[in-house]
């Protein structure tokens, strides 16, 4: 099955729009999808692709999770949450134990924020979020937006406690990516209690990277904008 699934993803390709990916996503020299190499497929096809071959084993998947190629450790990513969904408890436990054993292939922001939230975010919802913690304190980027994107589930849920608490855990982290993550979970708590959002900017406005603090008040109307902008 991997073979076909190998030899489809190739025939899906596309070079042009593989350029314009490698661009997009900052794969040169010193950024952070270094080395990263495109194919060229949108995420419709892969979503599609994902859909035919979820069935794949978990050793099939972790093959595709060692790629180089950025399309097929997302699509290996849209088939484990696939998965995921049938699971259970027990195959549950397997494919979150995979999932964060590979975080250092689950590196660049998109394969974090489709899929962070709907394994490690799902699985833990009724579990103890300790791990959050320590993965916060990673020096691995993207240990660290995993963390932050899998309590977006959480706030679906409208059970805001950890994705604060991480806010205000790394609201002195120096990445962007980080800045733009916490900003946007911070939204999100805000478009369903702005109270609980805005107690939290009221005690932190000031300390915040610019860009977390423009994400995190973007739904805002213009009065409060300036006024959290003025810092």
């Amino acid at each position: 099955m991997l073979k076909q699934l190998l030899s489809e993803m190739q025939h899906l390709s596309n070079p042009e729009k593989a350029k314009l990916l490698s661009g997009f996503f900052k794969t040169g020299k010193g950024d952070y999808g270094e080395g990263d190499v495109f194919l060229g497929i949108m995420v419709p096809f892969q979503r599609e692709v994902a859909g035919k071959y979820k069935g794949l084993s978990l050793s099939e998947i972790q093959e595709l999770l060692n790629s180089k190629i950025h399309e097929h450790r997302l699509t290996a990513l849209f088939i484990l949450i696939h998965q995921y969904k049938k699971a259970n408890e027990k195959k549950k436990e397997e494919i979150v134990k995979l999932y964060l054993s590979n975080t250092k292939n689950v590196n660049n922001w998109d394969l974090v924020d489709l899929s962070a939230p709907r394994i490690l975010g799902e699985y833990l919802l009724d579990k103890d979020r300790k791990m959050l913690y320590a993965m916060a304190k990673s020096n691995l980027l993207w240990d660290r937006r995993i963390a932050v994107l899998a309590t977006f589930m959480f706030i679906s849920k409208n059970d805001f406690k950890d994705s604060l608490k991480l806010a205000e855990l790394l609201l002195k982290d120096k990445h962007d990516l980080m800045h733009k993550a916490i900003g946007w979970m911070l939204r999100e708590i805000g478009k369903r209690n702005q109270k609980a959002e805005e107690d939290f900017l009221k005690k932190h406005y000031k300390q915040m990277p610019r860009t977390m603090l423009r994400y995190s008040i973007e739904k805002f109307d213009d009065k409060k904008k300036k006024f959290y902008m003025k810092k």
